[in-house]
Parts: structure tokens; sequence; C-alpha cells
């Protein structure tokens, strides 16, 4: 997988509406969270409602969060909608091009890119530590302090290996 300091391959992607992405055009708008996930994955389904959660904190500030699905576009709407998935879901179709190139070995795997196109952080599976590194991340720019990303009554796990 590649790791943080590595330069970000670019890549054009179809969202689950159509919608066309680029990584180079994202970044115009600053950092970007990606998460490349598989729909039938136990941990992405997990992780991925906190990394909504954070979405919903930081999104009025302009925070990107791009999930990219290894399903067809059917399976992974219905993913976004199972777990209440509101930020871009594009997709990487057979034979995972984008995923090759970021060189991936298990899902989910999670890259903050900077505007510098460089990886600030990458993560691989669920790791608590990880996201609230993202999460302070993505606000410390903005100056704002987030609500908690983990709530005292969850019990959360520091880690879950993909």
């Amino acid at each position: 997988m590649l790791t943080a300091g590595k330069s970000a391959p670019n890549w054009e992607l179809s969202s689950t509406d159509g919608r066309k992405y680029s990584l180079k055009d994202g970044l115009t708008r600053g950092p970007t969270v990606l998460a490349f996930f598989k729909v039938e994955c136990p941990i992405c389904q997990y992780t991925f409602p906190f990394l909504e959660r954070l979405y919903r904190q930081l999104k009025a500030k302009g925070v990107q969060i791009w999930g990219i699905s290894q399903d067809d576009q059917r399976a992974t709407q219905r993913f976004a909608k199972e777990y209440g998935i509101t930020f871009p879901m594009l997709i990487d179709d057979y034979p995972y091009e984008t995923s090759r190139n970021y060189r991936l070995e298990y899902v989910p795997s999670v890259f903050l890119i900077g505007p510098d196109s460089k990886i600030t952080m990458a993560s691989e599976g669920f790791c608590k530590a990880d996201l609230l590194a993202i999460q302070k991340a993505l606000a410390q720019p903005h100056a704002v302090m987030p609500p908690e990303l983990f709530q005292p009554r969850e019990r959360i796990p520091e880690y879950r290996p993909g």
C-alpha cells in the first residue's frame, strides 16, 4: 500500500449517480479522504458509518470524503443506503485500476491526500487512532473543534484488521 509522503496517483471515476470525479479536481478544493472498500467486507461496514459521522461534522467546511467501491453501481448504492452514507461513492470497476495504483492489499484502506497530491496518512482496516488523526487534520485548518467522533457510550476497539 502507498504510504505517507508518497504522491497520490491521479484518477477519474464515475459516482453512483453518474457524475465524474477526479483526484486532481478534488484537491483544488482542499484535502481529500479516499476510502476504498468492498460492500461485503464486515470491517468496511463497521468503518463507513464513522467516516459518515466525520463527513457530517466537517462537510460545511468543505471537507471531502469519497468512498471508492470495488463493486458495481447497484451494490454500492445499496451499501450507501443501508449504512446511511451521504458522501460521494465512486466505482473502481474491474480490473480495479485505481485500487491497484494505490497498491491496496486490504479493505478498507483510507488515505488522506493533501492539496499538494501527497499522501498525508494511509490506514488499513479500522484504526481508531487513525480516524481521530484524520479528523484532527481536517478540522485544524478551519480552527474548529468538531464533536467527539466516538461517543463515550460506544465500545470502540482500537483496531480491527481488514
